[in-house]
């Protein structure tokens, strides 16, 4: 077997294959000014590769190219438009293996968890695919006869489209799948932590025949101000964005000035439910699904446990223990489960959360600090006693840290759940199945798992309620956030 510094060899190897320019009108290039954006390697801390940074002409240049675009192909058939799509997802998966290991090497999270990732972003374009032809209109005769009511959809136009670093591929996928579909022309921001899934991404768009214009990208260490610039020209449509509430809040703003479609998925924070009733084993293991996942830096994570007092210890006792003997390292390991967080200032921002609850009066039943490495490193992390105070039940933890508070009635559990400006995801473990749907029904939030740790899936509409954003991504209905709904009122003599 392959050696940890071998594999690491073997991944760098693959980044140098990957373009590090924009790609804009169908060529890669350096950007105007020729600087670059270092990127790293959070198992090790060490630089890896160095990525185009653009500034707000080199945005603009990605802009002018799908508009230029747009026209022919939205005027493009919708068989032509799935086909690119599904060449595309057959390339991805053939290259599944590689594209795993640089999603590591630049990200962090263990190997198994990146092939899986390649495998679901893939799916979005096999889903997309055969959506492109099902974009459908209507006809109806007026309520008083006179005329016919025929409705057609129609692309939005150019979409600006900003990924986050968490899930490097996926996101895109997500995003840019439903956008070509619908014959939207698409410019991509991917997270500067993370872009080399993208551009390897994008430079399959291109070999799987997208038309020059019609798939453009841009790395940038500039992110706030290329993005306002963007925005404010008039000839984008649509902003997508994942990211954090804070930041789509203010691009909703910015967003208002020339009245854009907008689709936001924001931050959550999961209430995750065991009842008395539950299987505890089941529970524990959905627990560690809905946490571990990512190292827990999803926006799905659970991150409030409410247990039921009766079942709480051992509960906690189990979970500790499941925790406790996940092996911690460089995620290119075939051992490891638990990979490190995306960068310094993330190991500090969950120490800073594990000590305000201690300090509190939670106690730590395993992990609970850094883990001493090259990298950034945070053990896995269970707390009980933790006070409704403490911010670990108010903000997105974005680490690996189960905090656990005890509830004794239905009506508590769910008042506890739902008191949050998220409603994002929710989890909750029961075996009586009125319970599961009475519960599943008063959670406010998007997605709901029902004695399951794991909810996404490209054939299920993706979202949340309230502070968590706007649309969904994914489903049947993920395409809808693309077009535009045209309504002709046809006279009929009598």
């Amino acid at each position: 077997m392959a050696t940890l510094q071998a594999r690491l060899q073997a991944a760098r190897e693959i980044a140098e294959r990957i373009p590090k320019g924009l790609y804009v009108d169908g060529e890669w290039r350096p950007s105007r000014s020729g600087a670059t954006v270092a990127v790293e390697d959070p198992g090790t801390g060490t630089v890896i590769a160095e990525v185009a940074d653009a500034d707000t002409a080199d945005a603009t240049d990605a802009l002018d190219a799908a508009v230029r675009a747009q026209a022919s192909w939205s005027a493009t058939p919708p068989r032509e438009r799935g086909e690119v799509l599904r060449r595309a997802f057959e390339t991805i998966i053939a290259r599944k293996d590689d594209l795993a290991s640089l999603m590591t090497l630049e990200m962090g999270k263990p190997l198994a968890e990146s092939q899986a990732e390649v495998v679901y972003a893939a799916e979005f374009l096999r889903w997309f695919s055969e959506e492109a032809v099902r974009i459908d209109g209507g006809y109806m005769t007026a309520p008083g006869g006179g005329s016919r009511v025929v409705t057609m959809r129609q692309p939005v136009g150019p979409c600006l489209l900003v990924t986050p670093w968490n899930f490097p591929m996926a996101m895109g996928t997500r995003k840019i799948g439903p956008a070509l579909a619908a014959g939207c022309t698409t410019v991509i921001k991917p997270a500067k932590q993370t872009p080399l899934s993208m551009l390897a991404l994008v430079n399959i768009l291109r070999e799987a025949g997208a038309p020059a214009g019609v798939v453009n990208v841009f790395t940038t260490n500039h992110s706030g101000q290329v993005t306002d610039h963007l925005l404010n020209d008039s000839r984008l449509r649509k902003l997508s964005f994942t990211g954090s509430t804070e930041v789509g809040r203010a691009l909703l703003a910015k967003s208002s000035r020339n009245v854009l479609r907008t689709s936001m998925e924001l931050g959550g924070n999961a209430p995750f439910l065991v009842f008395a009733d539950a299987d505890l084993d089941a529970a524990v293991e959905g627990a560690f699904q809905a946490k571990m996942r990512n190292v827990g830096e999803a926006c799905t994570a659970a991150n409030r446990f409410y247990v039921q007092s009766s079942v709480a210890d051992e509960f906690a006792r189990r979970l500790a223990d499941r925790l406790t003997a996940l092996p911690v390292g460089h995620g290119l390991d075939p051992d490891t489960q638990v990979g490190p967080l995306i960068d310094a200032d993330a190991v500090k921002n969950v120490t800073a959360l594990v000590a305000d609850a201690t300090s509190a009066g939670a106690t730590v039943l395993t992990g609970g600090g850094p883990v001493s490495s090259d990298g950034h490193f945070f053990a896995p992390t269970v707390l009980g006693g933790v006070p409704l105070g403490a911010r670990t039940l108010t903000e997105e933890i974005f680490g690996p840290v189960a905090p656990i508070v005890t509830f004794d009635d239905e009506d508590t559990a769910v008042a506890l759940a739902n008191d949050s400006e998220y409603g994002l995801a929710g989890y909750l473990f029961t075996e009586d199945l009125n319970r599961g749907l009475r519960v599943s029904e008063r959670l406010e939030c998007g997605m709901v798992g029902l004695n399951q740790g794991i909810i996404s899936n490209p054939a299920a509409p993706f979202g949340g309620v309230k502070q968590s954003g706007l649309g969904r991504e994914g489903g049947a209905v993920g395409i809808d956030e693309y077009l535009n709904i045209k309504y002709m009122a046809i006279k009929v003599a009598p």
